[in-house]
């Protein structure tokens, strides 16, 4: 029995009572199941093939660019539909023994011992889970996600966009996303930190997180994708569900 069974989803107009209320994922196996199903069953219409952070169309895997985008970094994935774990996989797989020291399973063909992302997919199920959580995982353009990194995110006012009409920045190890983004990885973040007792969001992240939750309301956009991932999933991002219902988009 899934936990989605065992535990309510979300009160409207009240705190969530502890993390162990927030059920996570448990029928997403793979990352790259994940992929294939954000591809054929979320992002499935021409209105919701809108990349997370630049707001740019695309068609399948191909990027459709507009005037005024550049980059000068991985420009042969500019043009690459990637997805993007909003908590970055390292951010949360450093607290996996696999992901920081390997496992006695974890060797290749040639003998050589491995660890990092693809041991800890393949030793721990905990992580797979986490990796594979729809709710986490979004469109994004491959030169973006390939500059974000895992850097953290932070409000840079000084900075300017690093990718010209993309109001995207990157700075040393600190990232901001636009505006129109910043609701939607607010409350990816307080899903996967209230969910997951193996991540948790340091002091200055969730103050950010908070402030970005109150200031930038939920879209249709993402209360729709939301609802896809929760009808396929089995489990609703609660922080994202309640604001959609009191907006009246969730339909």
């Amino acid at each position: 029995m899934k936990l989605i069974h065992l535990f309510p989803l979300f009160v409207i107009g009240s705190v969530l009572a502890s993390p162990s209320q927030i059920p996570g994922n448990t029928s997403i196996e793979s990352f790259t199941q994940a992929k294939q199903i954000l591809r054929s069953q979320v992002f499935n219409t021409p209105d919701s093939r809108v990349t997370i952070y630049c707001g740019i169309p695309y068609n399948r895997n191909k990027i459709m660019l507009p005037t005024g985008f550049n980059t000068n970094i991985n420009p042969k994935r500019a043009e690459r539909l990637e997805w993007e774990h909003v908590v970055p996989a390292e951010n949360f797989g450093r607290a996996f023994s696999e992901w920081r020291n390997g496992d006695p399973s974890c060797v290749d063909n040639k003998g050589k011992s491995f660890k990092g992302r693809k041991c800890a997919d393949q030793v721990n199920a905990e992580f797979r889970r986490m990796h594979a959580d729809l709710h986490n995982l979004f469109p994004i353009i491959g030169s973006v996600n390939a500059l974000r990194s895992n850097f953290n995110f932070e409000e840079m006012p000084e900075v300017p966009a690093t990718f010209g009409s993309c109001e995207f920045k990157v700075s040393g190890r600190r990232a901001e996303p636009p505006a129109r983004a910043k609701g939607i990885v607010a409350r990816a973040y307080k899903y996967m930190d209230a969910t997951y007792p193996s991540y948790n969001m340091g002091t200055p992240q969730k103050r950010l997180m908070e402030a970005w939750d109150k200031q930038y309301p939920v879209t249709e956009w993402e209360c729709q994708s939301s609802k896809k991932k929760e009808l396929i999933q089995g489990n609703p991002n609660p922080f994202v569900k309640e604001k959609c219902i009191e907006a009246g988009l969730w339909n």
